[in-house]
């Protein structure tokens, strides 16, 4: 796999290696594990940061040349890095501050696994009972004739420079967000534009998340439905949707709540029929809303998840059960068309507000109060 990212990983290991470059590529899993998880490079990705998995590698390589063991040679030896150790430096990188544990426990080695299933080694060894991890040595070790290349340093390098890269990707995305606040014009084509790039199919997922949610904000909010416990006491309440976290947190597949309806909103640029049955199935089969990264019509959408769901379960009843709790599916034109509704009832600006302060919280440049 050859993306954007992929030349400065070359780069890095000219640098280290010189000419055995294409030698230690082509000979490391791990190596190609790093070019595949780097493809988020540029904001331009379809694919997700992916900071939780590549910070697992990260801690666990620092920490292993913090004891010099890419010189020492005594690494089988060592009695392992405490978890909680581990844990505590993810969170203090850059964009880690809400990672949780299972990169660290069990879905790296699954995703490496997926992609190397040929590959005898897995990347993270751990000790259920002591609470100790140890990055597979295997893996850092690239044999070229008489002589052991270490690659420790390089694994290092190649997410350090990821890292920056993405910082500095997010940090114009945030300098874009505002110069555009300071445009006098709300009908100015660049701010409808930069909004609709940030709701392309192969834009990054969070910024898609983040955009998707100021605009259904707005959308909704002046929306009024009549509320009560009573016919004598029936009180008007403004639809109001929150943010239930950081995009990709732990949430059990809630992205979006909305009150008083309590409807249920879930981000997602799959198609996948599993991943929405197993949204589905972790609110306990509640009518969910999917907002979907993607051009392909409604009624296509539903038509595929349909037709999954037959092959899945064969019993009618399950699959109307199932289909039952799809609420509604929007996907980019309709977010398109929601974003300038709110645009004609003057809402931009406070759109772009909602862009800019929830971007600069994903990323940890401030907290919302």
């Amino acid at each position: 796999m050859e993306h954007e990212f992929t030349p400065q990983i070359f780069e890095i290991l000219k640098r280290d290696f010189g000419k055995k470059a294409d030698f230690v590529f082509e000979s490391s899993p791990l190596i190609q594990y790093l070019n595949i998880k780097t493809r988020s490079a540029t904001r331009g990705s379809k694919s997700r940061s992916s900071f939780a998995n590549l910070y697992a590698i990260y801690v666990l390589v620092e920490d292993y040349l913090n004891h010099g063991f890419e010189k020492n040679k005594n690494y089988e030896n060592y009695e392992g890095a405490k978890f909680v150790d581990l844990f505590r430096r993810q969170r203090q990188l850059p964009f880690g501050e809400k990672l949780q544990n299972h990169a660290l426990n069990h879905r790296m080695n699954e995703e490496f696994k997926k992609y190397f299933p040929h590959v005898d080694f897995v990347p993270i060894l751990r000790d259920p009972q002591t609470n100790r991890y140890w990055i597979n040595e295997n893996l850092l070790k690239v044999q070229g004739g008489r002589k052991t290349n270490n690659i420790s340093k390089t694994v290092i390098s190649i997410i350090e420079h990821y890292i920056e890269v993405k910082k500095q990707s997010f940090q114009a995305f945030i300098e874009t967000c505002e110069r555009l606040k300071v445009i006098g014009q709300d009908n100015d084509p660049n701010l409808s534009d930069f909004i609709e790039t940030v709701l392309a199919p192969n834009a990054d997922a969070r910024m898609f998340e983040i955009v998707s949610y100021a605009i259904l904000r707005y959308y909704y909010h002046d929306q009024v439905i009549y509320f009560g416990f009573d016919p004598d006491n029936i009180q008007p309440e403004n639809l109001k949707l929150f943010k239930t976290g950081r995009t990709n947190a732990n949430d059990g597949g809630i992205d979006f709540v909305m009150r008083p309806l309590g409807r249920f909103f879930q981000v997602t640029e799959t198609l996948d029929v599993k991943k929405y049955f197993l949204d589905i199935d972790k609110i306990e089969r509640f009518p969910i809303t999917f907002v979907v990264k993607t051009q392909t019509e409604i009624e296509t959408i539903r038509g595929k998840l349909r037709e999954g769901a037959k092959k899945q379960y064969s019993v009618n009843a399950i699959v109307e059960k199932y289909m039952s709790c799809i609420e509604e599916i929007i996907n980019i034109p309709v977010l398109i068309e929601r974003f300038k509704e709110a645009q004609e009832q003057g809402y931009l600006r406070l759109i772009l507000d909602e862009i800019l302060t929830q971007s600069k919280v994903e990323f940890n440049l401030e907290d919302v109060e």
